[in-house]
């Protein structure tokens, strides 16, 4: 269950018509940029939320992005908590598929509406609620700080009769001035409609260090006010629990 990470790096694709400007002497704009990612983690936390069962999670994805502001991207990681909360399900994979259009209100507030789909292939058994999810989403930022809304379009995350969610994230990142080091806060509120006791808040705090050749690491705490009769798995594991996470991700 994630929202993927956006690489900074391109690639320049558009070889052919760059030639051709380069000789008439125009500014060299390419049609569309491509870029990846890959990401080692001691663990995959969403919406805070343990996906992987405090086991480390790998994870990468790829992002299309045209100069008009519209973008395709499909992320993927590992996960084990479809399996932990109920034996009979295999499901170990979680692929991310979104797409949207970012843009600019005036010169200081960008921002990003789109749509994710959230899919998890796997064998369940009969009855087992589909944990695909569909969302679609707005966000609007100022500054380092943005705020994102996310309405479920049908059932979230398997839970039954749950179509009509929401997801709240305010989120910031402020570069320090030292040792390029950036600090990431957020804080989100999860509703879950109809489930009694699921909805939760969740938090976040955390640094990441920029290390050069598109390569950084990340340490964060992460917590939630998350019921534990309703996020206990089927290990006895309590899936909101507070923890320190750490990630080293490379862009390419």
């Amino acid at each position: 269950m994630a929202t993927a990470a956006h690489a900074d790096t391109a690639y320049d694709t558009g070889a052919a018509s760059a030639t051709e400007n380069a000789a008439s002497g125009a500014a060299m704009t390419p049609p569309y940029t491509l870029t990846a990612n890959l990401t080692l983690a001691t663990q995959y936390r969403y919406r805070g939320l343990m996906q992987t069962d405090n086991k480390p999670a790998i994870q990468g994805g790829f992002d299309f992005t045209h100069p008009s502001g519209f973008y395709l991207g499909n992320w993927n990681s590992n996960i084990s908590w479809l399996s932990d909360s109920n034996p009979d399900v295999s499901a170990p994979v979680e692929m991310d598929f979104y797409g949207g259009y970012r843009g600019k209100l005036g010169a200081d507030l960008p921002f990003d509406l789109g749509a994710l789909k959230y899919y998890y292939p796997g064998d369940y058994p009969s009855g087992y609620t589909n944990p695909d999810t569909t969302e679609l989403y707005g966000a609007l930022g100022h500054g380092s700080t943005s705020f994102k809304y996310s309405y479920a379009v049908s059932n979230l995350f398997g839970f039954a009769k749950s179509k009509g969610s929401q997801y709240y994230d305010l989120s910031g990142n402020y570069e320090l001035g030292i040792w390029a080091l950036t600090l990431n806060a957020h804080i989100g509120y999860q509703y879950v409609r109809n489930v009694d006791h699921a909805s939760y808040y969740d938090w976040k705090l955390g640094l990441t260090r920029d290390l050069g050749n598109a390569l950084a690491v990340s340490v964060a705490y992460i917590g939630t006010d998350a019921d534990r009769g309703v996020y206990t798995n089927a290990r006895d594991r309590f899936m909101g629990r507070g923890t320190v996470l750490a990630s080293l991700t490379k862009t390419f």
